[in-house]
C-alpha cells in the first residue's frame, strides 16, 4: 500500500499515512473522466441564449410590396427569415445543458482523478490551512513553507479566512470536501488536502 508524509504548516513531517488503495490507486479511465468533465461544463453553462422565430417579430401584417411588377420575390410579410429584420431559422432558445451522471460513476471519476494525482506525486496532505488572519499576505508565507504555486486547497469544511486570503490569487482555490469534483482535480496541478478532508474522501470514497 502506498503512503503519504503529514506535513504541519512548517513542511516538517509530522507521520506517515497510508493511502487507501481502492480511492488512490484505482485504474486511470480517461473515457469516465471526459464524461464526467463534460457534463460538469455543461451544468455550469446558463442556457439563456434566445433567438425570435417569425412569430416573435414585431410587425410582418401587412404585405411589405405589391405581388407583381417589382422584379422581387411575392413576399408576404416582412417577418420573414429571408428578409433584413425577419424571424431566425433554427435559432437558440433557453434550455438546459445538463446531463446526467449517475452517483456510482460519479464517485468513480473521482477516485480516477485522486489515483491520477497520487501517480504524479501531486497530492500534499498537511494537518490544516487555518489562517490567523484572512489576509493574501498570510496565505502566500504558508504557501512559500508548503512550496505551492498552482493549487487545489481541499478542507474539512469551508473556511472563510482561507477563502478570503486566497480570493485574489487566480492559481488557487479552497473548496470544502463536500465540493470536491473532477474538473477542479484536474485543472490544478497540486492538490492540498487536510488531514480531517483526507479521511472523510477515504471514508466516502472506499466504500
Amino acid at each position: 500500500m502506498a503512503t503519504l508524509e503529514l506535513f504541519d504548516k512548517d513542511r516538517q513531517v509530522k507521520e506517515t499515512v497510508e493511502l487507501p488503495e481502492s480511492v488512490f490507486g484505482a485504474k486511470v479511465k480517461t473515457d469516465l473522466l471526459h464524461q464526467v468533465v463534460v457534463a460538469q461544463q455543461n451544468a455550469r453553462r446558463s442556457g439563456t441564449a434566445s433567438t425570435k422565430t417569425r412569430k416573435d417579430v414585431a410587425g410582418g401584417g401587412k404585405k411589405p410590396f405589391r405581388q407583381k411588377g417589382t422584379g422581387r420575390a411575392r413576399s408576404g410579410t416582412t417577418s420573414s427569415p429571408l428578409l433584413r429584420g425577419g424571424g431566425t431559422i433554427f435559432g437558440p432558445h433557453p434550455r438546459s445543458y445538463e446531463q446526467k451522471v449517475n452517483r456510482k460513476a460519479m464517485k468513480a471519476a473521482l477516485r480516477c482523478a485522486l489515483s491520477a494525482r497520487a501517480g504524479e506525486n501531486m497530492i500534499l496532505l498537511v494537518d490544516n490551512l487555518d489562517l490567523p488572519v484572512p489576509r493574501t499576505k498570510e496565505f502566500l508565507k504558508l504557501a512559500g513553507k508548503l512550496g505551492l504555486s498552482n493549487a487545489l486547497l481541499v478542507t474539512e469544511e469551508p473556511k472563510k479566512t482561507l477563502d478570503l486570503g486566497i480570493r485574489n490569487l487566480s492559481s488557487f482555490k479552497s473548496l470544502s470536501v463536500s465540493a470536491l469534483n473532477v474538473i477542479d482535480i484536474l485543472s490544478y496541478e497540486q492538490l492540498v488536502i487536510t488531514q480531517p478532508a483526507f479521511e472523510i474522501i477515504s471514508e466516502v470514497l472506499g466504500k
